[in-house]
């Protein structure tokens, strides 16, 4: 008989026990489902420590509460991680098969990461233009939220009523990380103060007014709930006072706090005038990338690469008869009405129309490409009004594991002149299919594997396959348009302009305004457009390197695979391969196809 653990808690004794009179392949199929039985307990302690998480996993338990973001609740959930890390350490996995010896190495590497990160909890920001407890609250409630009785509004109440609280421990939080330096820089406070002012305009906020856009939720989804007129009217009034009472409330003193805030801010963009911001950023790589990468070798990369894509547009160039250096076609492409829906309803709807076409077709197309395909369905959304003026391009969200709630691609039309119609494919297959939707839609739906790597991430894998998403649907003869292949380019140089701004902003002490400039000489993107995403960067440090690093990544792993396989080489078994395991770091997707590559030559 194996041994599942060395050393068992005396409370998972009765879990984890192994039958002694089992066989060796069925004591290790055995282990390997208690080993995972193990994981999703402790996973789902973790959960259960999160309102917002069990609602995003379709759960119904604490749903008028958000998550406590207290100090106390930050060490709560320290000590958890160490005592989970302690738990799996004591798992013998030579009693388990590869799978599951997988699933305990990275949970317990992941444990590490957490444990790592808590020095660096305070090097963030809280609060700013792309995300945020404030631009939460309403987006939580609209797309997150779902009402299907009576418990479920009141519960929505419930949530309005703890935005206080919750406010009340966001100023918490940004007043010790204002305490230590680490403030926003000074373009950000504009943009997040007139979001808490739509957030709170309209009714009930101002008597009178047409419906704001909370309460514009909520009266939607009781109306559908066939409740007698009585009952749903006294669910509107209670709704009604809990906004003006708690949710105003909390809100106005968070516009207060940070419009005095406003005026401590500087123009310092990057990281490194953290305390220790250097070592920070080094970290932040490291996490987001999931290789050893410095900040110089990222830099150098991103070069390289500006140089190769631009070569590969001035090809493009000259199939449209294109006369002009490579400027002059950004200018072109950037501004002539032909590439362009109107800014107008008609133009948007237009617009979201092309790309549920553009993802439909691709989804009769995913045989060629794909062996195993999501069964979550797909839907695409505008941005909500709240919160278009600040959110980034395009953004997918995952769809409930229960069914309840679609994948949705969210494309942000706040400015038509922002979303080209040359771009239009490229981003709809990075963000639907055969991106975001179907490499987390897939995590989603594996078997046999513990739950937080299914509804868990690492950036790199995800942001790199959906950039590599957008070149895969070229070799089966999409992009038919030279255009929309320029707008998958172009979508491309940006990625590896980002290896350069991000690591220029926060290494090498780059301005906004250097960033820019950059942006400007290298991208055929608008002014507006190059602004809000410098903007990104700038309060989401290396998020941005993700992209690039992890196509290459995965681009180097199919050339390595083709080259060794020769005329046995598989595209859909490849990407079968990319995506068996759900989000991994990149040293175990080279570790994966590496094995595969062995074992198809063995075969």
């Amino acid at each position: 008989m194996t041994r599942f653990l060395k050393t068992i808690p005396l409370a998972l004794g009765a879990i984890l026990f192994l039958c002694a009179c089992a066989t060796k392949t069925t004591d290790r199929a055995l282990a390997s489902e208690q080993a995972i039985a193990l994981l999703d307990s402790l996973f789902m302690e973790q959960v259960r420590l999160s309102p917002q998480s069990m609602a995003y996993l379709g759960m119904r338990e604490r749903y008028d509460e958000w998550d406590d973001i207290s100090e106390a609740s930050s060490q709560r959930s320290l000590e958890m991680t160490r005592r989970h890390i302690a738990t799996v350490r004591a798992i013998d996995t030579s009693a388990l098969d590869p799978s599951a010896q997988l699933s305990v190495k990275m949970f317990i590497e992941q444990a590490k990461l957490t444990l790592d990160a808590h020095q660096w909890r305070y090097h963030t920001y809280p609060v700013n233009q792309m995300f945020g407890v404030h631009s939460m609250v309403p987006s939580f409630l609209i797309n997150q939220h779902l009402i299907v009785n009576r418990q479920d509004a009141q519960a929505y109440i419930g949530r309005i009523k703890n935005t206080s609280r919750l406010i009340e421990q966001l100023l918490e939080q940004l007043k010790i990380r204002e305490a230590k330096g680490i403030i926003p820089p000074r373009f950000v406070f504009p943009l997040v103060l007139e979001s808490i002012e739509n957030i709170t305009s309209g009714a009930p906020f101002k008597p009178g007014d047409k419906d704001g856009t909370i309460l514009a939720d909520f009266r939607a989804k009781i109306a559908v709930l066939k409740l007698a007129d009585a009952e749903q009217q006294q669910l509107l009034t209670d709704a009604q006072t809990a906004m003006v009472t708690h949710l105003e409330t909390g809100y106005r003193k968070l516009h207060h706090y940070l419009s005095m805030q406003q005026g401590r801010a500087d123009n310092r963009d990057g990281v490194w005038k953290f305390p220790d911001g250097e070592a920070f950023y080094n970290f932040a790589l490291q996490r987001t990338t999931t290789t050893n990468l410095g900040a110089d070798e990222i830099h150098q990369i991103g070069i390289a690469e500006v140089q190769r894509i631009q070569d590969e547009m001035r090809t493009i160039m000259k199939t449209v008869n294109f006369v002009g250096d490579l400027k002059a076609f950004f200018d072109f492409t950037r501004n002539d009405e032909q590439f362009y829906y109107p800014d107008t309803s008609s133009g948007r709807q237009a617009y979201l129309d092309r790309v549920t076409a553009v993802i439909d077709n691709m989804q009769s197309r995913l045989d060629e490409l794909f062996i195993t395909k999501p069964k979550a369905t797909l839907q695409v959304k505008a941005v909500e009004p709240f919160r278009e003026a600040s959110a980034g391009q395009a953004f997918y969200q995952s769809p409930a594991p229960d069914g309840s709630r679609p994948g949705t691609y969210f494309a942000n039309l706040y400015r038509m002149s922002d979303m080209a119609i040359y771009q239009l494919e490229a981003l709809a297959y990075h963000e639907g299919l055969p991106g975001h939707h179907m490499q987390i839609s897939i995590a989603q739906e594996l078997k046999n594997l513990p739950k937080f790597r299914l509804f868990g991430g690492h950036t790199a894998f995800i942001e790199g396959w959906g950039l590599y998403s957008e070149l895969v649907p070229k070799e089966i003869g999409l992009y038919e348009d030279p255009y929309s292949d320029f707008g998958r380019l172009s979508g491309e140089l940006y990625r590896a302009c980002r290896l350069v701004v991000d690591t220029g902003i926060h290494a090498k002490r780059w301005t906004r305004q250097q960033a820019l400039n950059y942006m400007a000489a290298n991208v055929p993107h608008s002014q507006s457009y190059n602004v809000r995403q410098i903007e990104r960067y700038i309060v989401m440090p290396s998020q941005a390197t993700a992209y690039k690093i992890g196509m290459l990544k995965i681009q180097q792993l199919r050339t390595d695979a083709a080259e060794a396989l020769g005329s046995k080489f598989d595209i859909r078994q490849f990407h079968d391969v990319v995506l068996k395991d759900g989000s991994v770091p990149l040293s175990v997707l080279e570790d994966n196809v590496n094995a595969w590559i062995a074992d198809s030559l063995v075969h």
